[in-house]
């Protein structure tokens, strides 16, 4: 039998995913007291919460719009590292999403202090994070994705080749913040505008129709692979996400066999490409050719019970608290090696 672990769950935060992480912590942290181990509660901007913060903080639910700026700045920051009451730790989980918990900079900060955490490294999360540097590293690796130029990089010529619709998002950012799809070239100026409110570099990108399709990866084996059925949307956007009945998601996709399994191949490889470690989930279009485009690859997906990730796993017969045990025992597993 597996020994209990002492594990700090890390989150909150204050980027513009705060509520999601905070949606992930509500579930992550009860299901691994459900099957024994001792988990301690930080939120990175405020620090360690007591039993009663937790029940008022951890409702699990998200918003229908990320926090505005304003209300990001009344909270303080940072409480990464153990205070007095946080000893003789086992691993961090972190279930930060986006910003500086998900870019590199907490795990860095981790592995100065040499604590065990869950997740990619420090290099591998700031690949991912920059959504400029992954395509290049898919495109080297074969893994078919979007066409795309950086603002202010780009010429008529290109844009006439990227077409309309047109994506507009920030580098660096997640669950669709900021983004923009465009079907007029006058909207452009003000769809940069907009990213830019939410970092300093801005990416163009061919739209791609088709269908959304999702695929977990654990320990480098790709999970079940799923379908968000948009609709009549052309984006899975923040709302879509969050709030309960925007899509449907189905798992197991239904697919032919031959696609099913490349886009398994191509989880993995995108997995192996951006160097991550633990789990990842990489998202996908598939065109009306039965074609895969890779849109991006998550190193801190969402970790509700009914977020992709989780579904992803239950498909292959991996329950909820099961995954967040494999994820706490990957890091440690990780640190050995």
């Amino acid at each position: 039998m597996k020994p209990n672990l002492r594990i700090v769950v890390l989150f909150g935060g204050v980027s513009e995913e705060r509520d999601v992480s905070i949606a992930s912590a509500a579930q992550v942290i009860p299901a691994l007291r459900e099957i024994g181990h001792e988990v301690i509660a930080i939120d990175t901007a405020t620090g360690v919460l007591s039993s009663t913060q937790e029940a008022l903080l951890l409702t699990g639910k998200v918003a229908a719009l990320p926090p505005d700026s304003d209300a990001l700045a009344l909270i303080s920051q940072t409480h990464i590292l153990p205070e007095r009451q946080v000893a003789d730790v086992h691993v961090y989980f972190i279930a930060l999403h986006g910003g500086s918990g998900e870019n590199g900079h907490i795990q860095a900060m981790l592995e100065m202090a040499n604590m065990p955490y869950t997740g990619s490294g420090a290099l591998a999360s700031a690949m991912a994070m920059d959504k400029d540097i992954s395509k290049r590293l898919y495109t080297l690796a074969n893994i078919r994705t979007p066409a795309w130029r950086m603002a202010p990089d780009y010429t008529e010529r290109e844009l006439q080749t990227l077409g309309l619709p047109l994506v507009i998002k920030p580098n660096a950012q997640g669950s669709t913040v900021g983004l923009s799809i465009i079907h007029d070239l006058d909207a452009l100026d003000a769809a940069i505008t907009l990213a830019r409110q939410f970092g300093d570099e801005v990416m163009l990108e061919q739209y791609i129709a088709g269908r959304e399709l999702s695929v977990g990866v654990l320990d480098g084996e790709p999970l079940g692979v799923g379908e968000i059925v948009l609709d009549q949307a052309l984006i899975f956007d923040y709302a879509a996400k969050y709030q309960a009945g925007k899509v449907r998601e189905i798992f197991p996709a239904e697919l032919p066999a031959d696609i099913y399994a490349e886009a398994h191949r191509l989880a993995a490889l995108a997995h192996k490409t951006l160097k991550l470690a633990g789990y990842s989930r990489s998202d996908f279009r598939l065109d009306e050719n039965g074609k895969l485009w890779c849109l991006e690859t998550n190193t801190l997906p969402g970790m509700t019970s009914t977020s992709l990730m989780p579904q992803s796993a239950q498909v292959s017969g991996i329950t909820f608290a099961e995954l967040c045990d494999r994820i706490c025992r990957l890091a440690l597993q990780k640190r050995k090696s």
